[in-house]
């Protein structure tokens, strides 16, 4: 049977498209003269967020804005270092107004609670971040039982690492009985790294990249096209499932617990 549910936070359980996190990279790169585009500030999500930026600016298209706005040189780790420390504020200022819960998330704690099943929560954010984020959630009603963010542990996804710390405090084992859920393929390797059953979310998450608004304007069938696409990709990294909604998530346990009674293990 599952003990607990590991959950996201951005994307999967809140902000409705990840739209936070994408918006404040754009901005930080845009003050230093280089253009992001929405879908190369998505690409490393589900990252800690000093290595979200790294990998941005490891892109060969940001590599050379940066250089020619250097005088030909590459960037530094003093370099990033800085670029994090003005990214913080960024992320901050923001955060509220992303603050909504996705459709589900209050429904899916309710649901745990009565089954039994603990819930964890983990983020690329930072300490203050979280804080923030989960302040938002609690005003209406999710409030997971852990939490663990990347400056919590020696590395954040895709290591296992803040799911074993959620589960250390909720003092639940074996990871074999968890379900790890998110909406990046950080999120799913994380999941599969940590031996937990692992679950992707399409419609709320960065693989579309929408917000409710946006997805709801979008074309059936470009809409089927792009779930198929992103469902593809999180299957190839390693989900073992892969949901249109987290509301859907109480169904697939019940599935989950039907294939752990014959003995599968994720």
């Amino acid at each position: 049977m599952i003990k607990a549910v590991i959950t996201d936070l951005a994307g999967t359980t809140i902000d409705f498209g990840s739209c936070a996190p994408a918006g404040a990279f754009i901005e930080l790169f845009r003050r230093h003269r280089i253009q992001v585009s929405p879908e190369q500030a998505r690409v490393p999500m589900g990252l800690e967020k000093r290595a979200h930026i790294v990998a941005i600016a490891s892109m060969p298209e940001i590599a050379q804005q940066w250089r020619s706005n250097h005088d030909g040189v590459d960037w530094t780790e003093t370099d990033i270092s800085a670029l994090y420390a003005e990214f913080i504020p960024l992320q901050l200022k923001v955060l509220p107004a992303y603050g909504e819960l996705i459709p589900g998330a209050v429904k899916l704690m309710r649901w745990c609670r009565e089954q039994g099943i603990r819930v964890g929560a983990t983020t690329g954010y930072n300490r203050d971040m979280l804080a923030v984020v989960l302040g938002c959630a609690a005003e209406q009603g999710f409030v997971p039982d852990s939490s663990c963010c990347a400056e919590d542990v020696p590395d954040g996804r895709p290591a296992p690492w803040m799911i074993y710390r959620c589960l250390q405090q909720l003092g639940v084992f074996p990871p074999a009985a968890v379900v790890n859920v998110g909406d990046t393929l950080p999120d799913v390797v994380s999941g599969r790294n940590a031996g937990s059953w692992s679950v992707g979310v399409l419609q709320s998450g960065n693989m579309l990249g929408l917000s409710r608004s946006e997805l709801a304007a979008l074309d059936a069938k470009v809409m089927a096209q792009r779930c198929a696409t992103a469902r593809t990709e999180m299957l190839k990294a390693g989900a073992h499932f892969v949901l249109d909604s987290i509301e859907q998530l109480p169904e697939l346990i019940a599935t989950i617990n039907r294939k752990m009674a014959q003995g599968i293990k994720p």
